[in-house]
């Protein structure tokens, strides 16, 4: 039977979109923005005068090669240049994985609160999604690998993971790693892995460049604050980079993001610097939370998860109301399977508080306010 219009390869009306964050309200009052986690420092100086720069020269294509920035990214962590791929966004490397070893009969492994580009990167291009159960909101590796057959051709982790905050330490990445058939590629997402502080995490670098099969990627949009510029990059074996490389646009990234994207990374005291208001700052919304009776899960990135409790009364749906009504915005998880919990990005000093005085509002209105006398950093 024929149609009236074009029809798209089987599988793809299956696939749920990707919704961000909410934005904005209705309104022209101040949004407090903490769906997206988005750094509330802006970028580097450096970054946006590179930028600027750039500006001069629009009348010309980018160096389709991105050589500038991936010179940039080898200096800062001593790794073979040949072997970092650039990116429109980790999200395109991610599917152009994806689009270069996955196919009708193939399968390919995430986690249950695993990132939601991961299943669209899979279906999109006809293989099939295998979700792996967490615990405690934690990658577990042993039901990642009761997950695995004949026909897996990836795995992918998220390592801190979003939304949970959660991560694995590196011993337990290569043990995944080991026990996986040298076929299957392990994909280590390391979005939030500039915010980690702890002794036994490793973001993937070293066992990319022990293995043939494992690649890492990485993104500028969170702690370097250029994520309207969209610049992820990955390193990968020389031959996933060179399949990667076949196939990826010729000009995928522009000048003025490669331009940014160099001088970023080169500051990096204004990493540093946001790193520490990170920390801080999310030590102090999990205690006040937990204060007001919510479970918050440990994390490690940019943002804390946090839960309502169970019942009609005080959900996060009614918390998410009431908040949107003080012009706060936080991210609804329902399409993570966390319907009882809201993601609260750490945003500016003021935006933590102003968001735990109306969260307090919202629990316990008789509570005082939270204010520096609660214990609140005084040099956010």
């Amino acid at each position: 039977m024929t149609s009236d219009q074009p029809t798209p390869k089987p599988g793809i009306f299956d696939i749920d979109p990707y919704v961000p964050g909410k934005s904005t309200l209705p309104g022209t009052q101040t949004v407090i923005k903490l769906s997206s986690n988005e750094t509330p420092f802006g970028a580097s100086p450096k970054a946006i005068t590179a930028y600027k720069l750039a500006a001069n020269e629009l009348q010309f294509y980018p160096d389709g090669a991105s050589l500038e920035l991936r010179q940039a990214i080898s200096e800062r962590y001593g790794l073979n240049v040949d072997r970092i791929l650039c990116g429109a966004g980790s999200d395109e490397l991610l599917s152009l994985l994806a689009n270069a070893y996955l196919g009708p009969g193939d399968e390919a492994i995430y986690t249950k609160h695993g990132f939601l580009v991961y299943p669209i990167a899979i279906m999109a291009n006809g293989a099939t999604p295998v979700v792996a159960h967490e615990t405690n909101f934690t990658t577990d590796v042993d039901a990642i690998l009761a997950k695995v057959s004949p026909q897996t051709k990836m795995v992918f982790i998220a390592n801190p993971n979003n939304p949970t905050g959660t991560y694995i330490p590196f011993d337990e990445v290569q043990r995944l790693h080991k026990s996986l058939p040298k076929h299957t590629i392990l994909v280590l997402d390391g979005a939030y892995a500039e915010y980690v502080y702890a002794n036994d995490y490793e973001a993937g670098i070293e066992l990319v460049a022990s293995s043939n099969n494992v690649v890492m990627t990485r993104t500028f949009s969170k702690i370097y604050g250029l994520a309207s510029l969209r610049i992820g990059w990955a390193y990968c074996p020389p031959a996933i980079a060179d399949v990667l490389n076949r196939i990826r646009g010729p000009f995928n990234l522009s000048a003025p993001a490669i331009k940014a994207g160099a001088a970023a990374i080169k500051d990096q005291q204004f990493v540093e610097e946001a790193r520490a208001h990170t920390r801080i700052w999310r030590q102090w919304v999990t205690k006040q939370c937990q204060d007001l009776g919510l479970n918050v899960t440990p994390s490690v990135g940019n943002f804390v998860l946090i839960h309502f409790p169970d019942g009609r009364q005080r959900t996060a749906h009614q918390a998410d109301d009431f908040l949107i009504s003080k012009r706060i915005v936080l991210r609804r998880l329902d399409s993570y399977h966390l319907a009882n919990a809201l993601r609260m990005t750490i945003g500016s000093a003021d935006e933590c508080r102003a968001t735990l005085e109306a969260l307090t509002q919202f629990m316990d209105p008789d509570r005082p306010r939270p204010d520096e006398n609660r214990s609140a950093p005084q040099n956010g």
